[in-house]
Formats: C-alpha cells, structure tokens, sequence
C-alpha cells in the first residue's frame, strides 16, 4: 500500500490543510495545492522522445457546472480508452475515479484540476478535468492556459448555470472553440432542445465570434457511458464523443519547433517529498530535453537558471518519463523551484539566443476579500 502526503488547499474549509492518504487500487494519487496526478504502477517507463505530430494531438479542458456529471463523463471516456487492462482493474478503480482526493470523495465534487492522456484512433487527447465549484474558479483559469479547446457539459434538464457562464467566458476569451456535451441526455425529464437553444443564447450574450457560436453538439449519458450526435440516436460507447473532439477541437497552433524557442508557461504546480517541486507547462514552442539548460524567466522577477532533472509527459492516469518534449505537449519537469506563471526557456549559451517570457497567468480576484 502507498501512501503520500497531500498538499490542499482547502477552500471550503477557508484553511490550509495538510494530510495524507493511502490507496490500495493500482492507481495512486499524488496531490498538491494545485494538481492531482493519478499514476499507474507502470507509469513512469522511459522512452526516448515524445515524436507525436503535432496534428494529432488535442489539449482539451472540461468545463461545466457542479454536479452536471463533468467527472462522470470523463471516467466513462478513461474506461472505454484502454486504460484497465481488464474488467477486474476497472472494478478496483472504483467510480469516480478522478475524483480521488479525500475531500472530493466526501463531498462529491471536484476541488483540484488533473490531468490524464488517452490514446483514440492515433490521436492523442490531453484530458484536463476541471472543478465545478464557483470557489474553485481560479483554478478553472490556470488550466484553460494549458487547453486549445474546451469540452462545455450541460446538464440535460438545467441547461447552462452560472458558473456554466463564468467558465465559458473565459475559455470564449482565449479564443477557444467549445466542443457543447448536454450530458445525463438518459434522464426523464431531458430538454435536449431547450438545453442547446438557451446553450445558443449564452455564447451569443459573451459576444462569441462566429465561428465559436458555430459550436458541435454531442449528446451524452457518462453514467451509462453512451453518446450520439442525436438525442434519441445514441451509440453504445463514447466513441461519437471522440470523435467530435478530433473533429471539433483544432489541434495546437505552433509558431515555431526550434529548440532556442522553447516557450511554455507553468500553469500548474506539484510536489514530491523526494523530488521536490513539479512544474506543469504546455510547451508553446520550441522543444525541452532532459538534461537542458534552461531558466524560469518572469516579466517582475529575477530568472532563475537550472537544467532540467527529470521530463515527463501525460500518459493515462499517469505519467511517463521520456527523454524530450515538442511544441503542443503538456509537460511535467524537476530540476527548478518553480512558481505558477513562470515561463520555462532555454538556457543554453547563456540563453543568449532564448526566446521572451509569455505574459504571466492572470486570475479574477475573488467578489470577497476577507482579512482575518
């Protein structure tokens, strides 16, 4: 049995906590204040690049509002990818299974953004599930750094809620197409229609450009683990939902491959008691090896330099160490004491030829600011 100490912060609570846990399933959680990994005992095998073109890669974030079945949807497309080897892994995984911290389990919602990468048809899909909750809308802002497109659930009977808004602007803001889910489609009482005309309605009030508006509808049940491009015409499996996101979501748009170019902003943070501090980055241009020189340049602070220990990619549940990254990946690394809203550069020759840091993450200030 495993066990790791988990870094959250709890804002339900309105404290810090610190706390461990163990888990006896073949997936372990690590956790920090900003990420859960899910890892597999066999996730950290080496390979020698990550040599996936960048046309078949898709970084999707999962948006919605709480209890609208986001995390139940995501499981349905983890166990119909390949991921268990067989049924009795799928069992021992439990329900929820990205929903694995402590917290989560108690309450049912998601507090901490994961990531997971499944493999569909040769297609590579970078899945980031993200929390529901209004409290946790800092965290939904950080991860849409990472994403090129955003899967929106909706729930079959409520339609789009407010934070169903908040969520969407921001992703609207980015630029980003939305691939619309109208979820729990299985439920009595589903409207599919009066779900995707008011869906309409809230891209046309965030002033969504035409091609956003001109948003795919795909209809789902997570909990039965089927979907369709019509209400009352579902397949058996989330394949049709796959394949709206190969279809829909544009894959990553890089500038250039160039290793001097290396551009990737640390959207999120995570932490080892062995290995110190993980940053997490989608690579936006350039390439990263292992072994590198490279520095953590910010617009307002002093760069710091290193080279990089360890580099991982996103592989299932977990994580695989490989010896190089491209343009388009979503990365983890060690080697630097790294901070949200760095941006990771390289360092070789003294980073005379290194490319600029990218503008640093901004968060919406919370309504309420309390000092106690």
């Amino acid at each position: 049995m495993a066990r790791f100490h988990l870094f959250a912060l709890s804002a339900l609570l309105g404290i810090a906590s610190v706390s461990s846990f163990s888990v006896s399933t073949p997936f372990v959680c690590r956790s920090s204040n900003n990420n859960c990994v899910l890892k597999s005992a066999v996730a950290e095998e080496v390979e020698t690049s990550t040599s996936t073109d960048v046309k078949e890669i898709r970084n999707i974030a999962v948006i919605a509002h709480v209890d609208h079945g986001k995390t139940t949807l995501v499981d349905a497309l983890i166990r119909q990818s390949g991921v268990f080897r067989d049924e009795q892994q799928t069992e021992e995984a439990g329900e929820r299974v990205m929903d694995s911290e402590d917290q989560e389990k108690e309450r049912g919602i998601t507090i901490l953004a994961k990531n997971l990468a499944v493999m569909r048809n040769g297609v590579k899909m970078n899945i980031m599930d993200t929390p529901g909750h209004a409290d946790f809308g800092g965290e939904v802002e950080r991860i849409l750094n990472m994403a090129d497109g955003v899967l929106l659930v909706v729930d079959s009977v409520e339609g789009p809620k407010p934070q169903t808004r908040f969520v969407l602007d921001k992703a609207l803001q980015k630029g980003m197409k939305a691939l619309v889910v109208v979820n729990k489609i299985d439920r009595p009482a589903a409207r599919p229609d009066f779900v995707v005309d008011t869906v309409f309605d809230l891209f046309a009030e965030l002033d969504a450009t035409d091609e956003q508006i001109d948003f795919r509808v795909v209809y789902a049940s997570g909990l039965l683990g089927k979907s369709g491009d019509e209400p009352d015409e579902l397949a058996d499996d989330m394949g049709p939902l796959f394949d709206a996101i190969v279809e829909a979501i544009d894959p990553p748009v890089v500038e250039s491959a160039e290793a001097d170019d290396l551009q990737a902003l640390v959207a999120n943070i995570d932490y080892d008691n062995f290995k110190g501090r993980f940053g997490i980055a989608r690579i936006t241009n350039g390439m990263v090896r292992k072994g590198q020189a490279v520095a953590l340049a910010h617009p307002n602070k002093p760069k710091k330099t290193g080279r990089i220990n360890e580099l991982f990619v996103f592989d299932n549940l977990g994580k695989r160490e490989v010896e190089e990254a491209s343009a388009g990946e979503i990365i983890m690394f060690t080697g630097l004491d790294v901070e949200i809203g760095d941006t990771l550069i390289t360092n070789e020759n003294g980073g005379a030829n290194a490319a600029e840091p990218l503008t640093p993450i901004a968060v919406e200030q919370p309504t309420v600011r309390m000092t106690l």
